[in-house]
């Protein structure tokens, strides 16, 4: 590299220049104004009054907790709806005659009126002269001496999120000077969606509805098995101090990919949600783990809110927390949508399919010999069933699709399918994807399948052109039940079948109408890949029946038998070979440990009936057992005369106790309260390494307790536990129990916080 022909000094030199020039010229520009001021009169911005609580109680934000913040409250407020500013000057009354006074809202880092990011609004009317599309300001008849009050519209179209106000003062007669004066004010005004404006695309015309899917700050999710589903309750807190500047963050995330011009689209925003709550493209709140090992972070099964997750997230810089699974990704993003001002709720799809290659089908490949082929013949089939699956469905008009596919959208934050090249899904309307239109966006082919996917066996074949004949089809297996809280209705008991409800028919037609089967049809039609496997012939002769009787819960600590019913429905002997396994597997589907497997073969006489069985004792299937208790059933039979054969497969679950809770149903805010937690160890082993979560939106702040005791088997945990309620009005406490040797023992109770005397 040369060296500079003026010495090694130059560059000093010549930086020391550029900074002298640099102040000289910002001293003169700052005593020119000064100067300029005194001359021209310039009424200047003493403060800006917000007022906070009473703009909050008319746009329904009044439960935020930025709206009562003692040292730093915030305007929040929802768009398609007015406000009241006031503006304090310094030097004298406000003269309407002689005052200029020019309104700026900003938006993000770049404001540009071209892209509805800044409003520029001249004060000079007093009443609104602009379209409802547009921001908006009039004078109110409040004003006097020193303090304009106005009146703002925000139009229901405006980005969500952290707006700013600028305000800056001049004169009205240009000829004295053209000199303006900026006020900057610091605080950050949240601006929500609006469900309650007809105007705003997240628009809920039912009050209960609109309660319950944005107002409502508790609920429970459903996991578990479809014939005994288990409402988990949750603290969804979207009122929480933590919650709206995270919900601002994550749409800021590169991986959201979200312009700030396109945060007045609910359409985006949920998209963008959806890839910012999981941390597969970006640093987004939560990492997903499913391995069974949670070292390094808190187990999924542990969270009983969404708070203390918001918190560790923030706590920790904004890096993801760890570690998250469906329900918890589901939860999260209720708590998001619901502090944004999108209608939202939890669903949870019963045996629910992952489709991994796009075909509409759940498919499973078996050797000539019987077993499984990894991956399938082209090595990327690797779908899979799972007991349960947890995503969410969010309300808004679709302008973007043809009439009629607007209202409930379904959103996926889970990371299972790339769709754009990032972990994000949906929204897909619930409409497209009941009538099988696969081809509407976003992704309802991916979410077609997880409710209406058929499942398809195949067997190699030498004598077929592919290589394989289809075994087996189940139209009816997946998709059994989607299930959601019901609105207004919130049981403390976990398994209340009275504050659920089933919206299955939202997603598809009744199993095995015609309308079902038409959407299936119109699905494959508009999947390629799809279409070679829905046009391979079944033209296998069956002439054995066979019947894998399902299983009722089974409490831990109990035995419990399998049962297989044959039957040879020809006039000829036939010698079935059978093979029953049990396996204990993850929610998802994915195997773990086989608890036990048999095999024999039975020799059946023409319209001979015969029964097989499996016991299964509670030390054969306890220590295999992971979270939620799941254990599959798998069937498989195979007729030797005539080469049928048939499979079959079943899930039930080993359930565990309540977590007993005993507190005062009316309590006074402010004033101490005592709960008693308990329940009895079913296990014949002690408990060791206890601890628990405890939430409630509005009674505490929530926190993990780690329980310095064990508990010995057959024994009773008993934990008394102290807090003080904040916030007045109906809560919930939420309380999940946790050891090495049993964990996922939750309970709750609805608790009512009065006023204190």
């Amino acid at each position: 590299m040369s060296r500079n022909r003026y010495g090694a000094g130059y560059n000093n030199w010549l930086s020391s220049l550029r900074a002298d020039t640099a102040r000289s010229l910002n001293r003169r520009i700052r005593n020119e104004s000064v100067e300029d001021d005194k001359t021209t009169e310039i009424n200047r911005v003493d403060r800006i009054h917000f007022y906070i609580k009473d703009n909050a109680k008319q746009h329904n934000t009044i439960k935020f907790d930025q709206i009562h913040d003692e040292d730093s409250p915030k305007p929040v407020l929802r768009r398609g709806q007015t406000f009241y500013v006031a503006i304090r000057f310094k030097e004298r009354n406000y003269d309407a005659e002689k005052d200029r006074v020019i309104l700026n809202f900003l938006f993000g880092p770049r404001p540009s009126v071209t892209k509805s990011t800044l409003a520029v609004l001249p004060v000079v009317n007093r009443s609104f002269t602009r379209t409802k599309d547009e921001w908006d300001v009039r004078i109110d008849p409040g004003t006097r001496a020193k303090d304009l009050v106005l009146q703002v519209y925000i139009p229901a179209s405006a980005p969500v999120g952290i707006w700013k106000l600028n305000v800056r003062t001049g004169l009205v007669d240009r000829s004295v000077s053209r000199a303006t004066v900026l006020h900057s004010q610091d605080t950050d005004i949240f601006v929500l969606f609006n469900p309650w404006c007809k105007d705003d695309n997240v628009y809920m015309e039912d009050d209960a509805e609109r309660e319950e899917y944005i107002m409502n700050d508790r609920g429970k999710v459903y996991v578990g098995q479809y014939r005994k589903a288990r409402g988990r309750p949750w603290a969804f807190g979207q009122f929480d101090d933590v919650v709206l500047p995270a919900a601002v963050y994550i749409l800021e995330m590169r991986g959201a990919n979200l312009t700030h011009s396109e945060r007045g689209n609910p359409v985006k925003v949920v998209r963008a949600i959806s890839a910012g709550v999981n941390a597969s493209d970006d640093d987004g709140i939560l990492e997903g783990n499913w391995s069974g090992d949670y070292s390094g972070g808190t187990p999924p099964f542990k969270w009983t809110g969404s708070v203390r997750i918001l918190e560790e997230f923030i706590k920790q810089g904004h890096r993801p927390v760890k570690y998250g699974q469906c329900w918890v990704f589901s939860t999260v993003v209720t708590t998001i949508c619901r502090a944004l001002g999108i209608p939202c709720r939890s669903v949870t799809n019963f045996v629910s399919a992952h489709d991994t290659n796009s075909t509409l089908t759940v498919d499973k490949f078996f050797t000539k010999a019987g077993d499984e082929i990894e991956g399938g013949p082209d090595g990327d089939s690797y779908d899979s069933i799972w007991n349960f699956h947890v995503w969410n469905d969010v309300w808004m008009a679709r302008p973007d699709l043809p009439k009629g596919y607007g209202g409930w959208q379904a959103i996926d934050s889970t990371p299972q399918e790339e769709s754009d090249n990032k972990m994000q899904c949906g929204p897909a309307s619930l409409e497209a994807i009941r009538r099988g239109d696969v081809g509407l966006n976003y992704d309802c082919t991916f979410v077609f399948a997880e409710v209406n996917a058929d499942i398809m066996h195949w067997g190699e074949d030498d004598e077929s052109d592919w290589g394989f004949t289809r075994l087996k089809l189940n139209k009816f297996h997946v998709g059994r039940m989607v299930m959601t809280k019901k609105v207004g209705d919130d049981g403390d008991d976990e398994e209340d079948q009275l504050d659920r409800t089933e919206v299955t028919d939202s997603y598809k037609n009744r199993e095995g109408t015609a309308a079902e089967r038409l959407s299936v049809h119109n699905a494959v039609r508009g999947t390629r890949r799809a279409q070679r496997y829905y046009a391979v012939r079944d033209d296998i002769v069956e002439d054995c029946a066979f019947d894998l009787h399902e299983l009722e819960n089974i409490k831990v600590g109990e035995s419990f038998k399998v049962n297989i019913t044959v039957r040879n429905e020809s006039d000829e002997t036939r010698t079935v070979i059978a093979a029953l396994t049990a396996r204990s597997i993850y929610y998802t589907g994915v195997n773990n440990a086989i608890i036990k497997k048999a095999e024999g073969k039975i020799v059946l006489g023409p319209k001979q009936e015969q029964e097989l069985a499996l016991t299964i004792t509670y030390r054969e299937y306890w220590r295999k057992l992971v979270e939620h208790c799941f254990i599959k059933m798998y069937a498989i039979c195979r007729v030797v005369e005539t080469q049928q054969t048939w499979t079959e497969e079943d899930d039930f679950q080993i359930t565990k106790p309540a977590l007993n809770i005993d507190v005062p149903t009316k309590v006074t805010r402010g004033q101490k309260v005592e709960a008693v937690f308990s329940f009895t160890n079913p296990l014949d082993e002690e408990l060791t390494e206890c601890s628990l979560s405890v939430d409630g939106s509005g009674l505490l702040r929530p926190r993990a307790i780690n329980i310095n005791s064990t508990v010995p088997p057959g024994g009773e945990f008993i934990h008394k536990f102290e807090f003080v309620p904040r916030i007045q009005g109906e809560r919930k406490l939420i309380v999940s129990f946790s050891a090495k040797e049993l964990f996922d023992i939750s309970g709750s109770k609805t608790i009512t916080v009065g006023k204190r005397e």
